[in-house]
């Protein structure tokens, strides 16, 4: 049997295609250094992640505000820092950065793109968020810096 010669590139080109489609949602919840799955009563000695700062993205491109009000600021890269998948639903939780004492921003992405934004943390340089009702499920982390490019090893810990 002889087939047209475009055929089997067209097939090719289609199969291709839905293999990409396919793949993209693996692809949007893949992070730069690392994951988290959090259940109630969690040690905080375990809740914690290590990363580095370094990107020239625009944090306000994800949103200029969060659900207070308070700004988004920053420069990170365009693909989350961390993901943090919580199993139930949370009344409050902590998130701190810990760079050194340099200017730390953070943006965390949960549930319907809902945005919650951090930086200083009273006389601390630090960004941390500090929230009531955190709802079970996946959340995007970017930790950032107030100038692009700044490069700066942090670790963020969670607590309730």
């Amino acid at each position: 049997m002889l087939l047209n010669p475009g055929t089997h590139f067209k097939n090719s080109a289609f199969l291709a295609a839905i293999a990409t489609i396919a793949t993209l949602p693996v692809l949007a919840e893949t992070a730069n250094f690392g994951t988290l799955n959090l259940s109630r009563g969690f040690l905080p000695a375990t809740a914690i992640l290590r990363g580095s700062t370094g990107g020239s993205y625009s944090l306000s491109a994800i949103a200029n505000a969060d659900r207070h009000k308070n700004k988004c600021l920053g420069f990170a890269t365009p693909t989350p820092d961390h993901i943090i998948t919580l199993q139930q639903n949370f009344s409050k939780l902590t998130i701190q950065v810990n760079s050194g004492g340099q200017d730390t921003t953070l943006l965390v992405q949960g549930l319907g793109n809902g945005v919650r934004c951090g930086d200083d943390t009273g006389q601390n340089k630090d960004a941390s968020i500090v929230d009531t009702d955190w709802q079970a499920g996946s959340y995007r982390i970017w930790v950032g810096t107030l100038e692009p490019g700044v490069k700066s090893n942090y670790t963020i810990s969670v607590q309730e």
